[in-house]
């Protein structure tokens, strides 16, 4: 049994097939499908914008003004006799520089330590396979919900019978690697692909040749979260190194501020603004350098 095809319609010579004809399209309603923002959620992120930046702003404006200003009823938020003067004597009355070195000497030690072990330890728990890897993950995890009030004493009892009070061993060692860290860096590289280790291994790289040339390349974003929390927790640090720096050539920027604070020059609000700026400017300094890094190590980290 044949069938025939039925014939298509002749086209004359010189002329085009007409075009199909466009669908028209549907109109949807406004905000259907697309997340349209409320006029409130404004209103909200301002108020709240407003109350975290205004004591900064106050202490930042404060600083340059003269104790009279600091004092007078009701206050203003413009100085009107902007000076320099609770800046000189900041550096004048205070051995600014040795106590920036020790801040700085102390913050960035115990940065690095976190950056290496950390991630060290964290590539560990999330790439290879040892006995008692789950163990030792879950008393990370144990720690992290410790107080650090708890270990406080006995970390104090510690450093001080291996004899590191009022030296910078004593200041740096107890903090070169955080739980937090090693949990953030374990999330993070859990999330790489295992191809790429799996590929090296075959190339005949080892371990640590991974960690360097892999691991750590592909963890900037993590790295640079865990460097801003570390060094922001470093430099404002006050109690430990109140406790173990026990002679003013030890002293941290905090200590030496609180200290002088609680003397005679405690109603000198200016100057004490003019320390808090100097404390606060370099976290900002490296929190502005590294933000684009922190805020995708944050977005990027536990996913899979």
């Amino acid at each position: 049994m044949t069938t025939t095809r039925p014939e298509l319609p002749a086209v004359p010579a010189g002329t085009r097939p007409a075009a199909p004809t466009p669908r028209r399209a549907t109109r949807r309603p406004a905000g259907f499908g697309e997340p349209t923002a409320q006029p409130w959620i404004y209103v909200v992120l301002t108020g709240g914008l407003v109350l975290l930046v205004g004591p900064f702003l106050w202490m930042l404006l404060g600083s340059f003004r003269p104790d009279r200003e600091l004092k007078q009823v009701p206050p203003a938020w413009l100085p009107q006799d902007p000076t320099l003067e609770n800046y000189r004597n900041l550096f004048d009355r205070l051995d600014f520089p040795t106590y920036f070195f020790n801040s700085a000497v102390v913050a960035l030690a115990i940065t690095l330590g976190n950056l290496v072990f950390c991630s060290m330890l964290g590539y560990a728990l999330a790439k290879l396979d040892f006995p008692g890897k789950r163990v030792i993950f879950v008393l990370v995890l144990a720690t992290l919900m410790v107080p650090g009030v708890v270990t406080f004493v006995p970390l104090f009892v510690l450093v001080s019978n291996m004899g590191m009070v009022n030296t910078f061993p004593g200041l740096i060692f107890p903090f070169l690697a955080g739980p937090f860290g090693v949990f953030l860096m374990r999330q993070f590289i859990q999330s790489l692909p295992d191809e790429l280790i799996h590929a090296a291994r075959v190339d005949g790289a080892g371990e640590w040749r991974i960690f360097r040339s892999i691991i750590l390349p592909l963890c900037k974003p993590a790295l640079a979260t865990l460097g801003i929390l570390t060094f922001l927790t470093s430099w404002n640090n006050f109690l430990w190194p109140l406790v173990v720096a026990q002679s003013e050539e030890k002293y941290t920027l905090p200590v030496a501020l609180a200290i002088y604070a609680i003397g005679e020059n405690r109603s000198d609000y200016g100057l004490l603004m003019a320390g808090s700026v100097v404390i606060i400017l370099p976290v900002l300094v490296v929190f502005l350098l590294l933000q684009r890094h922190f805020v995708r190590g944050i977005a990027m980290t536990g996913i899979k």
